[in-house]
């Protein structure tokens, strides 16, 4: 184990900040680096073409079966399946290449695929094989034509063609789909102001008050859309980021404290038990020799 989780920024020196990799490849060249716990600081849309695999994304491992798109949200925490038997690809892209416009950055914050409230999103696209191979062609051959000032916006276009292909397939599978409201938008902002500030900020006042709302509205949103008030959610963030930290390194219980906010390590080692049932060294030597 490490003193941190390791760390991916998006390759250097590309044209564009938007790739297609091919998966057999991608194991060949670097299997040592994807199959061990880390965060990408970029977004995958991986299609598993054939084979099988079971790709980890945080604590849950998620079955893969042949013509399956994954969609990995950048910051989270996954690996890759030591079983290379498959084949695929994966586009990578970040918020750079992306977010041209306001719209642009709210459509990736509201996302279904990269940010659904309950789950990592996969889609199988066995009945619509063809639009899906169509459309990563267009985006390869696009990536192989020499750049010019039109290169970026056509390969953001025919992104997100992808993904409106995908949401309507996702919508067709078994996805319980939560209606637009204002609910769901307090929700949504409050999950994006949490995700920068849960180490320092663990009060719902805080929270409320960025969105310019009472705590007792922001209680009534969560409540409704995610059936958790706002502690439960906070308390859900910092949880999970105790428990990569200590999963996923070799830090001591103290600087994981240190690290999420806490002065003093026996109100983490309090916190922590209270809400997983294990101190953090139980939780460790538990994950630690699974």
């Amino acid at each position: 184990m490490t003193t941190d989780i390791i760390k991916y920024d998006f390759k250097p020196g590309l044209l564009q900040e938007c790739e297609i990799v091919d998966l057999a490849k991608l194991y060949a060249e670097s299997s040592d680096i994807i199959t061990i716990t880390h965060r990408a600081k970029f977004y995958h849309i991986i299609w598993f073409q054939n084979g099988n695999h079971l790709h980890l994304v945080d604590f849950n491992p998620i079955t893969i079966t042949p013509n399956t798109l994954l969609f990995i949200n950048k910051d989270t925490v996954q690996r890759f399946d030591s079983n290379s038997n498959f084949q695929g690809k994966a586009i990578l892209f970040t918020d750079q290449f992306f977010c041209k416009t306001e719209s642009d950055i709210k459509y990736l914050k509201e996302s279904i695929l990269f940010n659904n409230l309950f789950t990592v999103t996969q889609i199988e696209i066995q009945n619509q094989l063809k639009i899906f191979t169509d459309l990563f062609q267009q985006i390869a051959d696009e990536l192989h034509n020499e750049k010019d000032n039109l290169q970026s916006d056509i390969l953001q276009n025919l992104l997100q063609n992808l993904m409106l292909h995908s949401e309507r397939e996702r919508k067709k599978q078994n996805f319980y789909e939560i209606k637009k409201s204002t609910d769901l938008d307090y929700v949504l902002l409050f999950k994006d102001i949490l995700e920068t500030n849960y180490t320092n900020q663990k009060q719902v006042n805080f929270y409320a008050k960025q969105i310019i709302i009472t705590e007792k509205r922001l209680n009534q949103a969560t409540s409704k859309v995610l059936g958790k008030t706002p502690k439960q959610i906070i308390d859900d963030r910092i949880i999970l980021e105790s428990k990569r930290i200590l999963a996923h390194t070799n830090i001591s219980i103290k600087e994981v404290g240190y690290n999420l906010g806490f002065d003093e390590p026996t109100n983490f080692i309090k916190y922590f038990k209270k809400h997983s049932n294990l101190t953090p060294i139980e939780f460790r030597e538990k994950i630690t020799s699974a």
